[in-house]
């Protein structure tokens, strides 16, 4: 283990940890309504990443303006901009039925109908320009596939399609079971995901889909959403071949990490008051990154608390604060 760097089991405790200070002191996760500016940049970033996962070419400020001014800037394919709003349009549905579900909702973690809604929603726009060439039409998004998918090279092979409807049907139960799992919830998290990505329900669209249903599961839990980043792209294929195999503690991990950094990144400081502590990864950003405010917390130029875990807390007052002073004595003339 590299020196500084947590253990996997430190990463689960401490989410679990800042989810429940969540829950205590702050009553959870705000609600769309509640908090828009904090979805809509989780939104965004969300979008970007999956997508770009899977190849496409549109960079963080393009998808910014497509999403939020409806225009398309660059010269990417039609393509790429249509499976951004698509994906989008999904991510913004999951997000509300999470936090506010329809009355058409059965009470349940998850149902078979949720699946096929979030893969119609993200594939549709993309789908009508450009379907797979090798779709029949029975297997327009929402639908499943009717082909077999030969095996992926790193060796997992999905199953031959007149199984999936009973499979999806055992998954969907998996998952809303996932409440009783005895191990940390990022890792029964990993195993659920791994297994809609074995099972491969769709002829195309699917790790898409599975990152979506996989944060609608995990916000419906209490959790933030996870978002993988296009720089985590091989680290995350590489720790869904590793899961295939049994192995879910590299998945659960990057899962882990993932949901908070998004809680300390956007919602933490978003839903507490300037006088809150919070811990000082949340108040970071590019002017004071989080090394400069923990040089400072130690030489006492910052107001902050030492936690017994030997974490750092401070609160937006102290930071600025901090920065007020800091710049003036940046701007004082030297003798």
């Amino acid at each position: 283990m590299p020196h500084g760097r947590p253990s996997r089991n430190s990463i689960h405790e401490r989410l679990a940890f800042e989810v429940s200070e969540l829950r205590s002191r702050l009553g959870g996760l705000p609600l769309p309504t509640e908090a828009e500016d904090i979805w809509t940049e989780i939104w965004y970033q969300e979008a970007h990443g999956s997508t770009a996962i899977e190849g496409n070419t549109l960079v963080l400020r393009e998808v910014e303006i497509l999403l939020h001014e409806g225009r398309a800037v660059g010269d990417k394919q039609l393509k790429d901009y249509l499976e951004v709003t698509g994906y989008a349009d999904a991510a913004k549905w999951v997000y509300g039925q999470a936090l506010e579900p329809g009355m058409w909702t059965d009470g349940s973690l998850l149902t078979l109908t949720e699946v096929r809604q979030i893969h119609q929603r993200a594939m549709t726009a993309a789908w009508e320009i450009s379907p797979h060439p090798d779709a029949y039409d029975a297997e327009s998004p929402g639908n499943w596939r009717q082909h077999n998918i030969q095996q992926f090279p790193g060796g997992m092979r999905p199953p031959d399609h007149p199984d999936i409807p009973a499979l999806m049907s055992d998954w969907v139960a998996s998952v809303n079971t996932i409440a009783e799992a005895s191990e940390p919830i990022a890792e029964a998290i990993a195993q659920r995901h791994v297994g809609f990505e074995r099972i491969h329900p769709f002829i195309d669209g699917n790790g898409r889909t599975g990152r979506l249903l996989t944060n609608l599961i995990l916000v419906r839990l209490g959790y933030p959403p996870a978002i993988i980043y296009q720089r985590d792209r091989d680290h995350y294929l590489a720790a869904l071949r590793r899961a295939d195999q049994g192995d879910y503690g590299t998945l659960g991990e990057l899962f882990a990490r993932a949901v908070l950094n998004n809680l300390m990144r956007f919602i933490v400081p978003a839903v507490a008051g300037p006088a809150r502590l919070v811990p000082l990864e949340s108040l970071s950003g590019p002017d004071l990154t989080i090394i400069a405010l923990q040089n400072a917390a130690r030489r006492g130029r910052l107001r902050a608390v030492k936690t017994r875990a030997g974490t750092w807390q401070s609160s937006r007052q102290w930071v600025d604060a901090y920065r007020t002073s800091r710049y003036a004595s940046l701007r004082e003339p030297r003798s």
